[in-house]
């Protein structure tokens, strides 16, 4: 009783019973501290760290701002809007390109479109097929010809798939007959320690993104950036860990992790919010998600002598499906790790095919709460082409 009597005196966040871990996000940056005091693993962590700051969160910032800002002038109705409501094959060709801007808005636009009426379950099928979320921007940010052209290949098979459905489905195939549109987030409802931190995330952005792109661009050159500027030796590789850690420590106080769509998933933004503070949001999102991929692969092969790049091309045959499953899971995050795979070459390119045309990224997520049913068929939909595609490039280029 006199423990009863006492708990019940204490306030709620003294309360073992009530107490959370609400910010799970903190064990990235605490865990990439302890990886950089242990002097076993200091040298490894300074070395990927620095590279994923310098030759991935940079481009990947620099793209992210580009595109908000351009993404301001397509905000209009139009000409081009008007064809894509009232024709059924164009449909499927504006929904494939709209998939195919990086990132989830176009996907995200036109599942609520078809759940309200105004497009067809082929557009679905098109706009869930062409797109690749989040990943998009690390595969543009890093290799520019490949992202460009996996995107187009996308929007071709989104195109074919999403004509086909028109013709085995009518277009309102498996749309809900009641629904309501759920409300986008608008951060209105963000704690203080949370508003703060998305400020200042910007803020870090909007101070980094020149230099910092200015030196991954000299870094792709092969230009030693320490000697450049006459800096002691590592120091510009300290600067990116640190600058890293930083950028990380305040993207996990800007949001809670209550469950699976919030940790793979990128943060809901205020609609009015400034185009470079979206971009620093996006950016750190797919920074924290690289990071995982990067550590994981340099520790594997530091701890275990092993290279992830053969022991996966060992699997041959299976890493398309593999692809596919993955691309089946909801949410921007695991989709980044199948390119960041790509990219340090522990996953060939058959892999990565099947995931850019199998996966739909955080479109899923209101498609399952709205119309769960169409969700489904859609996803099984898409993995069919991406199996096509991912086992046609295996026999070309890879057997």
């Amino acid at each position: 009783m006199d423990a009863l009597k006492l708990s019940r005196s204490l306030p709620p966040w003294l309360c073992v019973s009530q107490f959370k871990l609400a910010h799970k996000r903190l064990l990235l940056p605490v865990a990439l501290l302890a990886l950089l005091a242990a002097p076993i693993t200091r040298d490894v962590t300074v070395n990927t760290l620095s590279d994923a700051f310098w030759a991935v969160s940079s481009y990947v910032a620099f793209t992210l701002a580009l595109y908000h800002y351009i993404a301001l002038f397509f905000t209009k109705r139009n000409a081009a809007v008007e064809l894509y409501l009232n024709s059924r094959h164009y449909q499927v060709v504006f929904a494939a390109l709209l998939g195919a801007l990086p990132g989830c808005g176009g996907a995200i636009i036109v599942t609520t479109q078809f759940v309200s009426g105004k497009v067809g379950f082929g557009a679905i099928v098109a706009v869930l097929t062409a797109t690749m979320g989040d990943a998009a921007f690390l595969l543009l940010a890093s290799k520019p010809s490949v992202g460009l052209g996996v995107i187009a290949l996308g929007v071709i098979v989104g195109c074919i798939s999403g004509w086909v459905v028109n013709i085995i489905h009518s277009d309102d195939f498996m749309r809900p007959s009641h629904s309501s549109l759920p409300e986008r987030c608008t951060g209105e409802d963000s704690s203080p320690v949370e508003s703060r931190a998305i400020n200042l995330q910007g803020r870090f952005w909007k101070w980094l993104i020149i230099p910092a792109t200015i030196i991954a661009f000299l870094g792709s050159f092969q230009i030693d950036i320490n000697q450049l500027l006459s800096l002691p030796e590592m120091s510009i590789e300290w600067i990116g860990c640190i600058c890293i850690i930083t950028s990380m420590l305040l993207w996990s106080l800007t949001k809670e992790i209550k469950n699976y769509q919030s940790t793979v998933s990128e943060d809901d933004k205020p609609v009015a919010s400034h185009p470079l503070q979206r971009a620093a949001q996006d950016t750190n999102f797919v920074t924290a998600w690289v990071i995982i991929a990067f550590m994981l692969f340099e520790l594997t092969r530091h701890f275990g002598h092993l290279d992830m790049g053969n022991m996966f091309n060992g699997l041959g045959v299976w890493m398309p499906l593999m692809g596919v499953v993955v691309g089946l899971l909801p949410g921007c995050g695991p989709q980044i790790l199948v390119t960041s795979f790509y990219l340090t070459g522990a996953a060939p390119m058959s892999a990565q095919l099947a995931n850019a045309i199998s996966n739909d990224g955080d479109a899923l997520f209101p498609a399952i709460a709205m119309a769960p049913k169409a969700a489904l068929v859609a996803t099984i939909y898409t993995s069919i082409p991406a199996l096509i595609v991912g086992y046609s490039y295996y026999a070309l280029f890879e057997m």
